[in-house]
């Protein structure tokens, strides 16, 4: 390249930055499109709407949901990594679209921390550990010792394959030399319906999906992952407390854009989200459904995609492998 080339490079460069930032001084100044890459109905989807509504009443502009379903997220997600970083196109992050997909999928599309800037953190649902009512466990430590005498494998059900659900039970068989056979299902819908039919005996399960279940007492709920015990039901340990501080961990959502999106768009978004899940109403609707809020800072949500990535790498690709066709 010559010294004309060189320079000319440099000023389309500097034009470039300099139009990005004029563009994010006044930002928004049109609607703003949230990408939900799963069907509508499900978690991604509702906690997009409740703080797309907050976003619009706080932003005076629409942020609208735009449901891109498929391939477990990772339609949609490659769309926002392709899209122009330019403050008018954002999605529903999530585990299974930034960690478990990736690792899960020959080729996802994208990269999960490089192809993305993480701009805020919701949070999610635990996983519970939940048996019925007819295997007679009334402990999380009674289930232990008796997958521990090692008469053989005892079913269980997850919302599906590759799911946080599935990584947590596989995690504790495989710490505690245990033996679990998982009965994979495509969605959580199935898979309580055969647990509390009875048909299946244990679950480890979105505590979403679970809670009407458990209220009713036709499931038993033994431990959870939340980092705290959860208030309506006081008496279930948490997995952290009953010797898994590893499983500590939700089914986390979050919000991200295309990669290079501006840092005072980043930091006003991750501000204004923060503000929206403060909202009485959206407080309200998060804590029915069992969701552990919580806040990051953009820099130290992209570390902690980082570190779920390699926190749950060798489960997945172990997993993965042993699956048909894989």
């Amino acid at each position: 390249m010559t010294g004309a080339a060189r320079l000319a490079a440099r000023v389309a460069v500097a034009c470039v930055a300099l139009w990005s930032a004029a563009q994010a001084q006044d930002w928004p100044a049109r609607p703003v499109r949230v990408v939900s890459p799963f069907a509508a109905g499900g978690s991604s989807d509702t906690i997009g709407r409740l703080i797309a509504e907050r976003l619009s009443e706080q932003l005076h502009q629409p942020f609208y949901v735009e449901n891109r379903g498929g391939a477990g997220g990772l339609i949609g997600s490659a769309a926002v990594a392709s899209a122009a970083p330019d403050g008018y196109t954002f999605l529903i992050s999530s585990i299974g679209t930034h960690v478990i997909a990736p690792l899960t999928s020959v080729a996802p599309g994208y990269d999960p921390v490089g192809d993305f800037t993480h701009i805020a953190f919701v949070g999610g649902p635990p996983i519970v550990i939940a048996v019925h009512p007819s295997l007679g466990m009334r402990s999380f430590e009674e289930l232990r010792a008796f997958l521990s005498r090692g008469d053989g494998p005892l079913p269980y059900v997850s919302p599906g394959p590759g799911t946080i659900g599935h990584l947590i039970a596989e995690y504790w068989a495989e710490k505690d030399n245990l033996k679990l056979a998982h009965v994979a299902y495509k969605g959580s819908g199935q898979a309580i319906g055969d647990l509390v039919a009875g048909h299946v005996k244990m679950g480890s399960i979105t505590w979403t999906a679970a809670i009407g279940q458990m209220r009713a007492r036709t499931i038993l709920p033994l431990a959870v992952s939340s980092a705290h015990r959860m208030p309506e039901f006081p008496d279930v340990p948490t997995l952290a407390e009953l010797g898994y501080p590893d499983l500590a961990v939700t089914t986390w959502f979050g919000f991200a854009g295309p990669a290079g999106l501006a840092r005072n768009i980043t930091d006003r978004m991750n501000r204004e989200i923060g503000a929206a899940l403060d909202a009485k109403a959206v407080r309200r609707r998060l804590d029915a459904d069992g969701f552990e809020r919580a806040k990051m800072s953009p820099d130290e949500l992209t570390a902690f995609v980082q570190s779920e990535l390699a926190k749950w790498s060798p489960l997945a690709k172990k997993l993965t492998a042993a699956e048909p066709g894989k």
